[in-house]
């Protein structure tokens, strides 16, 4: 398995735990409807969270916030527009973004910024 899969495999189980931690509960992982996908659809005090993961393992490319464009957030409320369609709520809805950085030697890094309009 390809090495970019394998750590984002892993940064998905490191978000997962994270927002768990934060008394999340998590509806869904990688939900898709065409070429939409959404990394974590979860809900906490009656809020529906769509959660954008990000995870790096260098700075090379910089900090993981910085990777999630207007083009990946467009994206991902049309995705949760989708949901929301087939799923019908009355629930408040946010955009949320994980970005965790996972550096040799370190602990894990996490930055969760809520509530995001592009």
């Amino acid at each position: 398995m390809a090495l970019h899969i394998i750590r984002g495999k892993e940064g998905e189980e490191l978000a997962l735990a994270f927002l768990r931690k934060k008394d999340f509960d998590i509806i869904t992982c990688n939900w898709r409807h065409s070429h939409y996908e959404i990394d974590i659809i979860a809900v906490k005090d009656g809020v529906i969270h769509f959660v954008e993961v990000k995870t790096r393992h260098s700075m090379t490319f910089g900090y993981p916030e910085e990777s999630v464009t207007r083009k990946k957030f467009a994206s991902l409320k049309k995705g949760a527009e989708y949901f929301m369609r087939s799923f019908p709520a009355r629930n408040r809805l946010q955009f949320d973004i994980l970005a965790i950085s996972v550096f040799r030697n370190k602990k894990e890094e996490y930055l969760f910024i809520e509530d995001v309009y592009l």
